[in-house]
């Protein structure tokens, strides 16, 4: 997983200290840059700056499909990797549609999917998870 999420951040310019930050705080490193690339994305289309507002969202489809995706472990998640797969899915298809249409309601839509994914991964213990298989 640590691979993954380092590209994923790594992929959008993110200067931080990836290499030394645990699978768990990578997680929630992701999340939290998703969430801000998407807040970025909304400011931009309130001021119609269509390619930064295009930036943004592309960053928030890589933090989605090159980190969080990718450090699923569906043989070892189970019903919550595949929930989580889904999920992604879903938001990935969201991000497209609200950078084609300049729909900030779609952006809002995915924010509110994935700040309480955030928020309970903030309060996951990762000695307790460890050999779980659930990844992001």
């Amino acid at each position: 997983m640590s691979n993954y999420a380092t590209r994923a951040y790594a992929n959008v310019g993110v200067n931080t200290t990836v290499e030394s930050a645990s699978p768990h705080k990578l997680v929630l490193m992701l999340y939290d840059a998703l969430l801000k690339q998407m807040r970025i994305a909304k400011l931009h289309i309130e001021r119609s700056e269509t390619a930064q507002k295009a930036a943004a969202i592309s960053k928030a489809i890589t933090l989605i499909d090159q980190g969080l995706r990718l450090g699923l472990d569906l043989e070892r998640g189970g019903s919550i990797a595949a929930q989580l797969l889904a999920l992604y899915d879903y938001s990935t298809q969201r991000l497209l549609h609200a950078n084609m249409h300049n729909d900030i309601a779609a952006l809002d839509e995915v924010i509110q999917l994935v700040e309480p994914i955030r928020s309970a991964w903030a309060t996951i213990n990762p000695d307790a998870q460890r050999g779980q298989g659930v990844g992001p």
